[in-house]
C-alpha cells in the first residue's frame, strides 16, 4: 500500500525482517519494462479522469463495513459502488512522527516488503525523480478459508505530488496517486495522503514541538478484482489487512523518526 499501492492482501506468519533506515530518495534501479512509463502529466491526467474518491468524506451513507481503533486514531470504511463487484475503501491512522518521516517510509519502495506483512516482493522497475514517477511490481499473499491461498500480483504506477501548504495555519500535505496497469485486479487505483498540522500554530498555545505536530496517514482505493473472486468474500480481510498495513507504516515512520533523533546524539 500496501504498498504504497496494492499490498492490501497479506498472509499471516510473515515475520518482520530487519528494517533499514530509508533515505528520503531511494536509489533508482532501472530495469527494462514491457512498455515505456508514462510521463507524470499523462499519469496524473489518467488518474484524475476517473471519479476521484473524496479522502475526507467519512459521512457516506452507503458504508458496507467499517472499523475503528481510537487508541491509534484508526478508521476504515468499505462502501459499495455502482458496479456489483466494486468497492471504495477509505482508511486513516494517526502517526506520531512528522510528514517527512512518513513520506520517507512510503517512498522507500524497495524497503516496503521489509516491514509490511504479506508483501513478499516489491521491485522498483523504473523511477524518474524529476517527474515524481515510480513503477513498481508487487506480490502479496492472502490466506482464505478452507486452505485456499490468494496470490495478488500487479504492476503499479505511482505519481508523487508536490508538497502542498494548506489554508489552515501550519498545515501541509503530500499525496501519492497510484493505479494498477497490469495485474490481478480489474480496477485498483487511489491515493495515499500524508497531512501534518502544527497544533501549536493552530491553537496559539506554547507547547513542546513534538506534541504540537499531528500527522494523519490516509489511504483511499477503488478496487474491483477479476471476476473469478467475488469481492464480498474479501471484505473482512480488506479491513483487517489494510489496518495491518497502515499500522505497519505508522510504526516504521515512528521508528525512523526516533532513529533520526538518536543518530545526532551519538555523533556528539
Amino acid at each position: 500500500m500496501a504498498c504504497p499501492a496494492a499490498s492490501l492482501v497479506s498472509s499471516h506468519g510473515h515475520g518482520h525482517r530487519l528494517s533499514r533506515l530509508p533515505r528520503l530518495r531511494t536509489a533508482s534501479l532501472r530495469l527494462i519494462s514491457l512498455s515505456a512509463p508514462p510521463s507524470a502529466s499523462r499519469l496524473s491526467s489518467r488518474i484524475s479522469a476517473s471519479p476521484e474518491p473524496p479522502l475526507d468524506d467519512w459521512s457516506a451513507a452507503d458504508v458496507d463495513k467499517g472499523d475503528r481503533d481510537e487508541s491509534i486514531g484508526f478508521d476504515i470504511q468499505v462502501s459499495k459502488m455502482g458496479k456489483r463487484n466494486r468497492r471504495l475503501v477509505r482508511a486513516r491512522v494517526r502517526v506520531d512522527a512528522p510528514l517527512d518521516a512518513v513520506w520517507a517510509t512510503l517512498t522507500d519502495y524497495e524497503g516496503l516488503a521489509d516491514f509490511i506483512p504479506g508483501l513478499s516482493e516489491c521491485r522498483l522497475l523504473h523511477r524518474d525523480d524529476n517527474e515524481g514517477f515510480a513503477r513498481l511490481y508487487q506480490v502479496g499473499e492472502q490466506d482464505l478459508a478452507l486452505g485456499f491461498k490468494f496470490n495478488a500480483k500487479g504492476t503499479i504506477d505511482c505519481f508523487e505530488g508536490d508538497l502542498e501548504v494548506l489554508p489552515a495555519a501550519g498545515a501541509r500535505r503530500r499525496d501519492i496517486a497510484f493505479t494498477m496497469i497490469d495485474g490481478d485486479f480489474k480496477v485498483f487505483q487511489g491515493k495515499w495522503s500524508v497531512e501534518e498540522v502544527d497544533c501549536a500554530i493552530v491553537g496559539g498555545e506554547e507547547i513542546p514541538e513534538e506534541q504540537g505536530l499531528q500527522t494523519t496517514l490516509s489511504y483511499v482505493v477503488e478496487l474491483e478484482p477479476k471476476l473469478w473472486i467475488p469481492v464480498r468474500l474479501l471484505e473482512g480481510r480488506i479491513c483487517s489487512e489494510i489496518k495491518n498495513n497502515l499500522v505497519s507504516i505508522r510504526e516504521q515512520a515512528q521508528r525512523i523518526h526516533g532513529l533520526q533523533h538518536v543518530v545526532p546524539l551519538l555523533e556528539c
